[in-house]
């Protein structure tokens, strides 16, 4: 048995020995090192470095709910009666940077994404007119039901460069203390742009940028077509002061032996993209807080004349060849034009934690020509449009238009606008903040056109020939009539936990037209010089 025993320990450990002169001549595999995640710490909380490299990233976001009221007149009027709005919102941020020898390289994106239903701010006819919405089509559904994706934010920042889509440097405010955000003051939250800021001092910053201008023209007033019930003698009178959007605006091209309007020409409105707005901002902030003076310049365009032409009843008929001499005799090519708008804005943003940690106060001005998007004179319901209500199925419309062609002469005048804005933030507690605001702006529709437009239509301004068949419509017209805004409102919001608000703000608008215009109410037949509505919104929201 002992003998036994012993050959089979032997044996075991020569195949031992053999098993392990076998695996010492096989191929060793390490272990692949981990390389774990690190907290960059150079840039702020957040921020972690990519495996790998020295950039360092941060990921944060946002969630959103939103329930609103918004004052509608009654469902007898054209697309009024909506009063409820609700939208779910939510955001995604993505902030890389790396230090180089030229300073910081950063790269910055946003995606925004909504489902927003209702009429006015929440499911918005901006949204849509600038290609972000998606509405729905159904009968009882179109533009109250909207969904929307958008590259909020896509930028670079290197030794002083922006380039991408950025908000725009002309603003300041820029409504950072509202929920429904609606005051009046220039606010073009994401804009393409190509910038170049240069600091120096102690605090003093000075901003070059050149800016896409779609985002920041509002229709030239159109006012092809003509008012209900002309006839067919007076209406090339009539067409003068009728509501259009982007139809060819009518330009007298000459008068018969009588002085009657003889021929008119069309020529085209709609704004191409011809040339950047360019913009300066000279800024300087300190730890008491902030001042800023901005200017920008932008082209106002209108293309050439369109080669159609209308006679008055008992004229002579002129070709297209007379009609182009007609306006070279005036300085205008075929019609087409360019003329360029321009405004200016202060601001001065007051930090008061002598009051309560957290408090501010701000304070903007702007005033400009043929610029309503950069003095922010627009409407609650949305921009980009010549004319709108305060409300949806309004009982008047509000004119906002840059520019408006004279019948007369056939030159492009320029509309003026101005705007105010206050707004004061105050911590209750750490947990509990309000803000209260208020604005106020003012816009003239350029006094020549609207002069000629007005005579031209009622058969004034010497011209004989040309009768008018509504008289009282015409002088109750809201068609280019100057008006004031304002706008007020006040907010509540409660943090019960870091980064979670739960908040609650009304507001309140009224227009009023100025120099004593009134118009008629459609919805109930009155003159009037005035309209206001009131909104209120309720936000939960958690940024992380």
């Amino acid at each position: 048995m002992k003998l036994i025993k012993s050959l089979l320990l032997g044996s075991a450990a020569g195949l031992t020995a053999v098993a392990g002169a076998q695996a010492a001549d096989l191929p060793v595999k390490k272990a692949a090192p981990i390389e774990y995640v690190r907290v960059c710490g150079a840039y702020g909380a957040g921020f972690f470095y990519i495996p790998g490299t020295d950039t360092c990233l941060r990921v944060s976001g946002r969630a959103r709910g939103e329930a609103g009221y918004n004052r509608s007149p009654n469902r007898k009027v054209a697309g009024g009666g909506d009063t409820s709005q609700f939208r779910g919102l939510l955001r995604l941020n993505v902030d890389a940077r790396t230090q180089t020898e030229f300073g910081t390289l950063r790269a910055f994106a946003r995606i925004e994404a909504a489902s927003a239903t209702g009429e006015g701010k929440m499911a918005s006819g901006t949204q849509a007119r600038i290609g972000n919405a998606f509405f729905g089509t159904g009968q009882d559904a179109f533009n109250r039901v909207q969904d929307y994706i958008q590259a909020e934010k896509a930028f670079i920042q290197f030794a002083g460069l922006t380039a991408g889509r950025a908000s725009s440097f002309f603003d300041f405010y820029a409504h950072d203390f509202e929920i429904i955000g609606s005051s009046l003051g220039s606010d073009q939250a994401s804009t393409n742009l190509f910038a170049y800021t240069k600091t120096f001092g102690e605090g003093f910053s000075a901003t070059v940028s050149m800016e896409d201008p779609n985002f920041r023209k509002n229709p030239i007033f159109s006012n092809g077509g003509s008012l209900p019930g002309n006839t067919a003698a007076n209406a090339i009178g009539q067409t003068f002061l009728a509501v259009g959007s982007n139809a060819p605006s009518p330009v007298i091209l000459n008068f018969g032996p009588t002085g009657a309007v003889a021929n008119v020409g069309y020529v085209d409105v709609v704004q191409r993209s011809r040339m950047p707005d360019f913009v300066g901002a000279l800024r300087y902030d300190q730890p008491w807080g902030s001042l800023q003076i901005s200017g920008a310049v932008k082209d106002v365009n209108i293309g050439g004349f369109l080669g159609t032409i209308t006679t008055a009843p008992g004229q002579a008929a002129i070709g297209a060849g007379a009609a182009a001499g007609a306006l070279a005799a005036r300085g205008i090519t075929s019609g087409a034009q360019t003329d360029y708008g321009w405004a200016v804005q202060g601001g001065a943003k007051f930090n008061l934690p002598f009051i309560a940690p957290g408090d501010s106060f701000y304070l903007q001005g702007a005033y400009g020509e043929g610029a309503a998007n950069y003095t922010g004179y627009t409407s609650y319901i949305g921009r980009y449009t010549q004319a709108t209500g305060i409300v949806s199925g309004g009982p008047w419309n509000v004119y906002m238009n840059d520019a408006v062609v004279n019948p007369v002469t056939g030159r492009l005048e320029l509309s003026t606008s101005w705007t105010v804005v206050a707004s004061y933030l105050h911590y209750w507690t750490p947990q509990w903040r309000s803000a209260v605001y208020g604005s106020y702006g003012e816009m003239r529709q350029p006094g020549g056109a609207t002069a000629a437009l007005r005579g031209l239509a009622a058969g004034g301004t010497g011209i004989s020939g040309l009768p008018s068949a509504n008289p009282a419509a015409l002088t109750a017209t809201s068609t280019l009539v100057n008006t004031s805004q304002l706008v007020t409102g006040a907010s509540l919001i409660w943090s019960p936990v870091k980064d979670l608000d739960i908040g609650a703000e009304g507001q309140y608008i009224r227009v009023d037209t100025l120099n004593g215009q009134r118009v008629l109410n459609t919805d109930t037949g009155r003159l009037v010089s005035g309209q206001d509505t009131f909104q209120a919104r309720v936000r939960v929201q958690r940024d992380f």
